[in-house]
């Protein structure tokens, strides 16, 4: 995250998790409202038409891709804190990963919302990055030219609650 500092006559952007002198800093949001807050995130793994074969057919050894996918990202976006060093624990009141297959690759999109002092974008991308792994994992010993690709923060927004 970068924050302008104010206190010059020029808007100087700096980073929010270092400190003065750049050691890692976990920020402070203790002074923040609670605030209703959301995000999603998307992103894609590339397989060969062989492998979206086997997926289409649940033919994978390992099973049900799917439905392990999604359960591992779910799963990663409650570990968010556990797995980023400066990232808050959140209590969150939802997480969900939508899994889709194309005919190039399968794409993950993944939401959080929770009431909250800070976002929640890094467990929608949390949530992306672990079901799309889990694709791969999934798939490595059918595919040895899988690509995962443009995973990305969609929309984050957060409400005043009253």
């Amino acid at each position: 995250m970068i924050m302008s500092d104010n206190k010059s006559s020029k808007t100087e952007k700096r980073l929010t998790h270092t400190d003065e002198r750049g050691r890692a800093n976990m920020v402070d949001v203790g002074n923040k409202p609670i605030s209703a807050r959301i995000a999603t995130a998307r992103g894609r793994i590339l397989l060969s038409s062989e492998t979206i074969s086997l997926i289409r057919e649940n033919g994978l050894k390992k099973g049900d891709l799917l439905t392990v996918a999604q359960i591992a990202g779910i799963m990663a976006a409650k570990k968010t804190c556990e797995l980023i060093p400066l990232c808050h624990q959140l209590n969150l009141s939802k997480a969900d990963v939508k899994i889709t297959v194309q005919d190039d690759g399968v794409t993950a999109e993944g939401f959080a919302s929770c009431n909250g002092n800070t976002g929640v974008e890094m467990e929608a991308l949390t949530a992306v990055s672990v079901a799309l792994l889990t694709v791969y994992d999934m798939c490595k010993a059918v595919d040895k030219n899988m690509v995962i690709t443009n995973i990305e923060l969609l929309s984050k927004s957060k409400e005043e609650i009253k």
